[in-house]
């Protein structure tokens, strides 16, 4: 049994290859795109089932980004990534589990074999896309901190030219040397930058590749019933990575919109980045 660990090339579009998992994913955020225009047209003062289904859904999101944030302002002003982030993970996870996906497929060939390659393959199961959603949540942290608390303050809570430089002026050999361990301290958070990619990123596409693998082995065992209670499973860990993968990526857009907290900074992201792994 075949499961390649990168998703398969259905065809090309000029030298763009087409995968599986990115058609999942166009038809997800097709499907997407249509119904918030069709719902932004629909919005009354009374609202029908399904404007209250949305709404009710918002205030659950705006609960849990309010015990991240600390402030509905904040809360209100991430919603747009956060939110997109949620509901984009969360029906995605879902989609690569109805029926037909991962089994209906086009006959090609692979590396010299005659292989039935899927038409649907699930859009977080290709490390390309994880990548991709981690490293527009770290770039947006970092964008929405140069707006909030200015460029300088911002980029001083890594490359700490300015505290340095004052302590050389002073002449002071103790403030010297600590700023040059600040200094320090300050390119190994740089590092840290790309860990949060990487981890983000790989954290979402292994559990989700997992589960492929465990539905697509099950499935080709015993086809009927036995394979369901695995797919109920993955429809939690579908609503946990989605939790997940949304609540760290607010933790980095709240702690780089607050302003240096000096020593206890670190200790502070690294506590709130522990709880919202922990809750959920």
């Amino acid at each position: 049994m075949n499961i390649p660990i990168s998703a398969e090339t259905l065809f090309h579009i000029g030298n763009f290859p087409v995968t599986n998992a990115y058609v999942n994913s166009s038809i997800l955020t097709l499907a997407f795109v249509i119904f918030c225009l069709i719902f932004s047209r629909q919005i009354t003062k009374i609202p029908s089932r399904l404007q209250t289904a949305v709404e009710s859904l918002l205030e659950f999101l705006f609960g849990y980004f309010d015990q991240v944030t600390g402030s509905r302002e904040k809360s209100r002003r991430f919603l747009p990534l956060a939110g997109t982030l949620f509901v984009f993970i969360l029906l995605s996870n879902w989609l690569g589990l109805l029926p037909g996906s991962g089994s209906i497929g086009r006959w090609l060939l692979v590396d010299g074999k005659i292989e039935l390659v899927p038409v649907l393959r699930s859009a977080n199961s290709d490390l390309n896309l994880t990548l991709a959603m981690a490293l527009t949540s770290v770039i947006a942290s970092h964008v929405v901190g140069m707006f909030t608390l200015g460029f300088f303050t911002h980029w001083n809570k890594f490359i700490q030219l300015g505290s340095l430089w004052k302590a050389i002026l002073t002449g002071n050999i103790i403030k010297i040397i600590t700023a040059i361990v600040e200094f320090g301290v300050g390119l190994l958070e740089m590092i840290s930058e790309v860990a949060k990619v990487l981890s983000l990123s790989l954290r979402l596409f292994g559990n989700i590749f997992a589960g492929e693998v465990l539905i697509t082995v099950i499935s080709s065992l015993v086809s009927f019933f036995v394979p369901l209670p695995f797919m109920a499973l993955e429809l939690i860990v579908g609503v946990v990575q989605a939790t997940v993968f949304t609540m760290l990526a607010l933790v980095y857009l709240t702690v780089m919109s607050s302003p240096p907290h000096g020593e206890g900074h670190e200790d502070e992201y690294g506590a709130a980045e522990a709880e919202a792994v922990a809750a959920h």
